[in-house]
């Protein structure tokens, strides 16, 4: 396990259990450098507690750079809380997690991810104030999916010389409140749709409104599209999918879409455009960390459409350097956070 952290650069790692909820959770801090370490809860079924630390692991390390690349006074974390496998009182249960957050003192903000709802963190907030995504702060996937609608058209820019999205052919993997949302953006941009998800009332859905072709959910790899937009869960770049790609552009809102840093240099090799997941999905993130600092609306839209000139500079410094783009954003996350830890951010 520590060595595990180590390679991830990873600060400190929590465990929790309640044995009268049936709460068994992890928090991951990958740094506090640039201020208290801000992420998602993610409440979903493991195989078994090792693939739980590991998830929160990567994922809290990808939150720091998320963070970073953003500007954001946040260094990274992440929490997991291992959906029980019987009966459970889920509002007692995030209550719960609420005394675990609460514990750590504000070193952790948690907020929504896969698996959690407004409602869960209402309840969370009933026993710590480090929470955000409540029902009176509000739901950060239409950030999200604003951030990566930016992206995608940062990424169309640089590759076919123009933002211009009528008759772009996308293919999107996984319909769920950010990628349903990105498919509307999409169809109203004039973007043809193909589009795939595990839940067949989702696509049918997605069919009728947006006038979307539909395939089985293992059958998106092979799309001949012009776009391939991941929106599900993560490390779907692997070794098994990478060479199955049609497509010219890789640009979603998964975390830890690379199964590891080799699919990078896979994509460069392949000529497919790799618009760095943590920078194009930050919307969402911007939304949580600006809203719980209390920033007006617009100054939050505002920092979540310049992931448009982040992406386009990243990409022309990438051509420049003859480098794939998942390397030069990780050099320049590594390098923000390696400046901050000169004079490391203090808690009041």
């Amino acid at each position: 396990m520590f060595r595990q952290m180590e390679s991830a650069g990873l600060q400190d790692l929590h465990f929790w259990q309640d044995p009268d909820t049936g709460l068994q959770a992890i928090i991951a801090i990958h740094d506090t450098f640039r201020g208290p370490a801000i992420g998602g809860c993610r409440f979903i079924d493991y195989a078994d507690t090792t693939a739980a630390i590991t998830d929160a692991i990567r994922l809290a390390k990808g939150m720091s750079y998320k963070a970073a690349l953003a500007g954001l006074p946040h260094g990274g974390g992440k929490s997991v809380i291992i959906k029980p496998s019987g009966l459970f009182d889920r509002t007692r249960l995030m209550q719960s997690f609420g005394h675990f957050v609460d514990s750590l003192g504000g070193r952790y903000i948690t907020a929504m991810d896969s698996g959690t709802q407004i409602s869960d963190m209402d309840n969370i907030a009933l026993n710590t104030p480090y929470v955000t995504c409540t029902r009176k702060m509000g739901d950060p996937s239409p950030s999200t999916a604003f951030g990566v609608f930016a992206g995608i058209r940062a990424s169309a820019k640089f590759r076919f010389g123009s933002d211009d999205l009528h008759n772009i052919h996308v293919a999107i993997q996984g319909l769920g409140h950010v990628g349903y949302a990105l498919a509307s953006l999409l169809h109203a941009a004039g973007a043809r749709l193909t589009v795939s998800d595990i839940d067949a009332q989702k696509v049918a859905r997605a069919s009728a409104e947006f006038n979307a072709i539909t395939v089985e959910p293992d059958a998106i790899y092979d799309v001949v599209a012009d776009i391939f937009c991941p929106c599900g869960l993560g490390a779907i770049i692997n070794p098994d999918t990478v060479n199955r790609l049609n497509c010219a552009i890789v640009a979603g809102s998964a975390n830890n879409q690379l199964a590891d840093d080799s699919m990078g240099d896979a994509l460069c090799q392949r000529a497919i455009l790799y618009a760095p997941d943590y920078l194009i999905n930050a919307g969402g993130l911007i939304f949580v960390a600006l809203n719980h600092a209390r920033h007006h609306e617009q100054v939050i839209r505002q920092k979540v459409d310049s992931i448009y000139d982040a992406l386009l500079e990243l990409y022309k410094h990438a051509d420049a350097e003859q480098k794939p783009t998942s390397l030069i954003a990780d050099l320049r996350a590594a390098t923000i956070i390696r400046q901050a830890s000169l004079k490391p951010y203090q808690a009041a």
